[in-house]
């Protein structure tokens, strides 16, 4: 959608694309019951809020403002509480648990880089008081540890299959090495996502760079159809379609798994009762039994796998379906354009 704004003091009208009055890619904010005005001394955009003298609307942006700052913190704190614990816990210290504390790591970059930038530009009123430089650096920051955060998760679905699906190979295939590689991947990918084609610019338009040049105070991202389908890859449908057939996979083993202890456990107790009806002497049947009680401490570690499996499955879950609509409208508007309708423009 575009309007065209009069001045009235020049002749000169100016045609304006709302797509490039789009926030951060992952923060996007929709500016509700703001309008937009041109500051007469720095001829910059700004925006404004039409019920500024309302009571109610006043009570509801501070409410907002609460909101926002309690998640960060939350945000914060909740991550760096995971990082302690896994640190200060001899026993918390195995492959996976690493992978967990590097996403808390993630997460809690997110809050800090990403968030803080969008809560200041909440709390004035939609005003970028940071420069062009560095509405490129929250920009980057913003994609670069959201894609890591997604990353994240698709490895430890990796690191829980073959823990489920090999138990005997896993000490073998995760080692420390292999660790270190993954996470270095992990940290070192999203860059090419991000700060790359942020700063070189190859992420959206010449309109919209020149439209940044002229106006330092709006921070917006408006990419182009290319980047988008690269970046929403990347970041969030190639990482999903992996954890999802990973932790589908792991379903079946587990169901596999259950069934065949099940099946162990009856045999078991049939070879005990036969034991003793058949009069095998004490010491056999002692030997036998203790076989026997094997059992439940061999099996101990896959549930204990099977059950940090579930647990980590529920979070990717909340995780993909919390960022599902927003990659969904992200491609969509990109690809479409002007033919698709959106409240957003």
């Amino acid at each position: 959608m575009k309007v065209e704004i009069v001045l009235t003091d020049t002749p000169e009208n100016i045609t304006l694309d709302f797509r490039d009055l789009s926030t951060s890619m992952y923060l996007t904010d929709s500016y509700v019951n703001k309008s937009l005005e041109i500051n007469e001394t720095t001829n910059d955009f700004v925006y404004t809020n039409q019920f500024e003298n309302d009571a109610i609307i006043v009570f509801l942006i501070i409410l907002k403002c609460l909101i926002m700052l309690f998640i960060i913190l939350a945000a914060i704190f909740g991550n760096l509480l995971v990082i302690v614990s896994v640190m200060r816990h001899r026993k918390l210290r195995v492959i996976t648990n690493y992978f967990v504390v590097s996403l808390a790591l993630a997460d809690m970059l997110v809050a800090i880089w990403a968030m803080c930038f969008n809560f200041s530009v909440e709390i004035t009123n939609g005003e970028w008081l940071f420069g062009y430089f560095m509405c490129d650096v929250w920009n980057s920051l913003d994609v670069y540890f959201s894609s890591a955060s997604i990353l994240h998760l698709c490895c430890i679905s990796v690191d829980r299959y073959y823990a489920i699906v090999q138990p005997l190979d896993y000490p073998l295939i995760m080692t420390s090495g292999k660790l270190g590689i993954m996470l270095a991947v992990v940290w070192c990918s999203p860059a090419l996502v991000s700060f790359l084609p942020i700063f070189a610019g190859w992420y959206t338009t010449h309109e919209h760079l020149d439209f940044r040049k002229r106006h330092p105070k709006v921070c917006s991202f408006t990419v182009n159809k290319i980047y988008a389908v690269i970046s929403s890859s990347v970041s969030f449908w190639i990482p999903g379609v992996i954890m999802i057939f990973m932790y589908y996979r792991i379903y079946i083993e587990a169901d596999r798994q259950e069934r065949m202890l099940y099946r162990s456990k009856v045999a078991a107790l049939l070879l005990d009762k036969h034991l003793q009806i058949n009069g095998i002497s004490m010491g056999d049947v002692m030997r036998e039994r203790q076989s026997i009680q094997m059992q439940p401490m061999a099996s101990s570690k896959m549930k204990r796998e099977r059950k940090a499996a579930r647990t980590l499955g529920i979070i990717m879950s909340a995780f993909l379906a919390c960022w599902l609509p927003f990659f969904l409208w992200y491609i969509i508007t990109a690809l479409c354009g002007d033919a698709c309708p959106s409240p957003l423009r």
